[in-house]
């Protein structure tokens, strides 16, 4: 990602121009390219050499060649949507598409890198945007999720792409539908999601109490403020998981709640003896949102190390969610049933389930600092149980190890190198192979040394050792997700 453009900084390290880069291994060599997408947000911006676009912790500032006049009615005007896809690359109906989390997405040639297409979820179905991690069952139908906002507030939407293409020259989201709406606990205030989970039968959406103050992000631009303003964290309330039946759309009655909790990304969910096991990439605060302004991340020394320990340490919680609950249960007790988990569900005398996690991890994923971008061998795990997952550890502003995670001893592995930091650990698996680990890890490491380029990292995926890395001559931004394809 690019933060400058002439004179205009961002302020966020969400901000940043979406640069697509990619490594290319093919007969015993590695060759790489990247791309700035060629968004509508970034092409204004270049031509104007300045910051056009709004984006979620920048407000463009209004054209300075107009009249005071003009400058000042200009905060009036609505704020486009960005199309500055930075987050993810994801695919639908066999196509590949860069993502982010407003309603436009762009579908990219992913030999070339530029953009075929800017496709707009509203075209498609009754959404304002949606997350940049969508499931996917093993037949290509994918799930996501995205609010609507209107004259009601908001609504939560459970999203269904089929993996089937309508017709021969079909490249788009026809056929998406909504599956599920939820109303959320204040509908002028819903809770941020950046994911959400999904077992075989059933989504689970984690509504938690970072909140989004309609009204301030209505209100944003005529007062100068970005949309980050209008995000504040509420631990007076409690988090909820909502449950849907992805069959039927049906929305489970049952009401789950549990302690305030922040959560990026999860990291798998599965069904097994009448209970939801859900795991996640947990914070005990909500304000890692606003620390990670750019102002921060620019610091150095002890300053930056003050940022650092202000931030509260991503870790790996599992919870237990007990699909049917017998009305006649008495309260007080463990609806609990799994003998591999102490995570507790218990029966409140109101109906209500209240669930308290097990950690996944032990005392030294804390001293590395947490653990974020988790992947698991996808293929293969997804929805069902499994013992491993990957991640990228926190003990800097930014990812500075990868780990790997054995859900059933709690015991790491670890790769570290002193003044590089990896990026997300993306899992490939071994075609041959028999073992849930047999595969390798990939990461793109960046290092701010002078003398060391770029690399791409692999790892054997069972012993965590280093099997190769690819140098580039080229320093590249830290980024946020990958995605492997096979050719």
């Amino acid at each position: 990602m690019a933060f400058l453009f002439s004179d205009g900084r961002y302020n966020h390290w969400f901000d940043g121009a979406a640069l697509l880069h990619q490594f290319t291994i093919e007969n015993g060599a590695v060759t790489y390219q990247s791309k700035f997408l060629r968004s509508d947000s970034y092409k204004a911006n270049s031509q104007n050499n300045r910051i056009m676009a709004t984006e979620f912790g920048t407000l463009a500032m209004p054209d300075p060649c107009k009249s005071i006049f003009e400058r000042f009615m200009s905060r009036f005007e609505n704020i486009d949507s960005t199309d500055n896809c930075s987050v993810n690359c994801v695919v639908y109906k066999g196509d590949y598409y860069v993502s982010t989390e407003t309603n436009f997405m762009h579908k990219v040639d992913v030999e070339t890198l530029e953009s075929k297409e800017k496709v707009d979820w509203g075209k498609y179905v009754a959404v304002n945007g949606a997350t940049a991690h969508p499931h996917y069952e093993p037949d290509g139908t994918a799930y996501n999720m995205g609010n609507s906002y209107g004259k009601h507030g908001s609504n939560y939407n459970i999203i269904q792409i089929p993996v089937q293409k309508s017709s021969p020259g079909d490249t788009s989201l026809e056929g998406a539908k909504i599956l599920c709406t939820i109303q959320p606990e204040d509908k002028m205030k819903p809770s941020y999601y950046h994911s959400f989970g999904m077992s075989q039968n059933y989504v689970i959406f984690i509504e938690q109490p970072l909140k989004m103050n309609l009204w301030k992000l209505i209100t944003a631009k005529s007062l100068g403020k970005s949309f980050l303003e209008g995000f504040s964290w509420e631990p007076q309330h409690n988090t909820r998981f909502h449950v849907v039946n992805k069959l039927t759309g049906e929305v489970l009655p049952t009401q789950y709640y549990t302690k305030p909790l922040m959560s990026f990304h999860q990291i798998n969910a599965f069904e097994d003896q009448g209970c939801i096991v859900l795991d996640l990439c947990c914070q005990d605060d909500g304000g890692t949102v606003d620390i990670y302004r750019l102002q921060n991340l620019r610091k150095a020394g002890e300053a930056l190390d003050q940022v650092y320990n202000s931030v509260p340490r991503p870790l790996p919680w599992r919870f237990v969610l007990p699909i049917h609950v017998d009305p006649g249960s008495p309260a007080g007790q463990n609806l609990n049933p799994l003998p591999y988990t102490s995570a507790s569900t218990v029966k409140e005398a109101d109906g209500k389930i209240w669930c308290t996690y097990e950690s996944l991890h032990d005392e030294n994923l804390k001293e590395a600092g947490g653990l974020e971008f988790p992947h698991i061998n996808y293929a293969r795990c997804n929805g069902k149980k499994y013992r491993f997952f990957y991640g990228a550890g926190f003990g800097h502003m930014v990812g500075d190890s990868l780990i790997k995670m054995d859900t059933k001893t709690k015991e790491m592995k670890i790769w570290k190198e002193k003044g590089t930091y990896p990026s997300e650990p993306v899992f490939v698996p071994d075609p041959n192979g028999t073992e849930e680990d047999s595969g390798v890890i990939l990461s793109v490491v960046v290092t701010p040394k002078q003398n060391q380029g770029t690399f791409l990292l692999i790892l054997d995926a069972a012993k965590f050792t280093e099997l190769g890395r690819a140098e580039v001559p080229v320093q590249i931004p830290y980024g946020f997700h990958g995605i492997f394809i096979k050719h």
